[in-house]
Formats: structure tokens, C-alpha cells, sequence
């Protein structure tokens, strides 16, 4: 399928694992010129040496935190300098951590906000007016299931996430007369390393294995098997792509039948 992506540039944020990388994988095979972001400089420079070697893309590499809107801004500036330009954002960000209400804090809370709420604002701001002047771009979210099902114990994320599917629609309601499509990717139980870590806190708190657990996931979905990373960053990869030009405002979930709903 031809995609239309060729010299494309394309921002993946949290992009040194998991959906992420996964995604950065998939916009550099198909021949976009590529900037990447993550908290850890030293993952985030192994991912960016793999891309290039195996690809033989362009990539740019910065390690800092995407709650930091200074940060975001400086990145976006730096891409547009050396690029000329943003065509694709694909925002994304580790998951707050997995809890109940009453074990939750008001730091946590202000934390979640920022990281998987505010960091979407931040990108969007910075990364639509370089759109509007080539009437071209693609805006994509990675939130979670939970902005349709939530999830037990995952209360920060069933209540920011949801605030996500708010600012897509209103962005692509803003923006679509531009050429900009807004959207948003809801992943199901994917084989991340956050998963693991929720696999734990559910073991911990249940007395249930952790193999178990995944199980117990597994068999939740329809097709009876947890999802891939390479999965969602297919799925992102199509929206962005020229395939996808008559679908903005959405909620896209890659969950392998999970959600239950209509």
C-alpha cells in the first residue's frame, strides 16, 4: 500500500520503547525523516543508532521530559530547524501509575495531568502553525482503552485520558479546514514493559501470578492474545498516512476486541 509518507518528518514522543519505538520504526520504513524523544538519553540514542542503521534514515534524538512545555517547545523549534518543517506529531507518554482512588495523591494526580494530558497540549500548540502553512498534517494520540472502558485500579488514567479524546475532537473540529487531521489511538493490553508493571501491582494485590494475570488479559479479548507494540505503531502509521485523509476526530482502539461496547 502506498502511503504517501516518503520525506515526510515525523515527531514520536516516549519513542526509546514499547509503542513508541515501535511507531519511530515504522514512519523511518517508510521513508520519513524522523525526531525522537524520551526521558532516558542513553535508550533513546541506542533506538536512534538502530533506526538509522537499518533504515537509513534521518533521525534526531533529544532526551527531556514532555511535561516540560519549554522543553517541547525548544524540540519542536530544533526539528523545524533542521528539517524545515513538521508534518506528523505523534504524542505519547508513559501511563501514570496503577491505583485506586483512596491510594491516590493530589501530587500524582497534578503529575498525570501533566504528563498525559498537558504534554498533547504542549505538542499541538507548538507543531500546528508549522502545519497550517503547508494546509498539511497529522496529529496523533496514544492514550488507552480507558478513554472508552476503564480499567480497575488504573483511575488516573480512566480520568486524564478521557480529557485527551476532548482535545483530539476539538483540535480536528479547530483545524480540519487546514488540512490538519487530529486522532487518537487507544491501545488494549499490549506487551510493554507497562504492562508488566501493571501485571505486578495486580499480582501483589490479588495473590494471582503475574502469568496468570496475562491470562487472565488474554482471555478478556477476543481474539484470546495480548497485542504487540508493532501492532499499534501499524495502525498509527496508517493514519498518518495519505489512507487515512477523510478521518480526523476519532477514537481508533487497537485492542484485539477487547472493549465491549457498541
Amino acid at each position: 500500500m502506498e502511503t504517501g509518507l516518503q520525506n515526510r518528518v515525523a515527531i514520536v514522543a516516549a519513542s526509546s520503547q514499547g509503542i513508541g519505538r515501535a511507531t519511530a520504526e515504522g514512519f523511518a520504513a517508510e521513508g520519513c525523516g524522523l525526531a525522537i524523544c524520551a526521558r532516558k538519553r542513553e535508550a533513546l540514542n541506542a533506538v536512534a543508532e538502530k533506526i538509522r542503521s537499518q533504515y537509513g534514515a534521518e533521525v534526531m534524538a533529544e532526551a527531556f521530559d514532555v511535561a516540560d512545555a519549554g522543553a517541547v517547545r525548544d524540540f519542536v523549534n530544533s526539528v523545524v530547524g533542521r528539517f524545515g518543517g513538521v508534518d506528523i506529531c505523534v504524542t505519547n507518554a508513559g501511563g501514570p501509575p496503577a491505583k485506586g482512588f483512596l491510594a491516590t495523591t493530589i501530587e500524582e494526580w497534578k503529575r498525570a495531568v501533566e504528563v498525559n494530558f498537558m504534554s498533547a497540549v504542549y505538542f499541538a500548540h507548538e507543531v500546528i502553525p508549522h502545519m497550517q502553512k503547508k494546509k498539511w498534517g497529522r496529529i496523533i494520540t496514544v492514550t488507552s482503552i480507558t478513554t472508552k472502558q476503564p480499567v480497575a485500579d488504573l483511575v488516573y488514567s480512566n480520568a486524564v485520558r478521557a480529557a485527551v479524546v476532548g482535545l483530539v475532537k476539538s483540535l480536528a473540529n479547530e483545524f480540519g479546514k487546514d488540512g490538519i487531521l487530529v486522532n487518537n489511538v487507544g491501545p488494549g493490553f499490549t506487551a510493554t514493559d507497562r504492562l508488566k508493571e501493571l501485571a505486578r501491582s495486580r499480582s501483589a494485590s490479588s495473590g494471582k501470578s503475574e502469568e496468570e494475570i496475562f491470562d487472565g488479559w488474554a482471555a478478556d479479548t477476543a481474539l484470546k492474545r495480548l497485542g504487540e507494540p508493532r501492532e499499534l505503531a501499524d495502525t498509527i502509521v496508517w493514519l498518518a498516512s495519505e489512507r487515512a485523509s477523510y478521518i480526523t476526530g476519532q477514537t481508533v482502539l487497537v485492542d484485539g476486541g477487547l472493549y465491549k461496547g457498541l
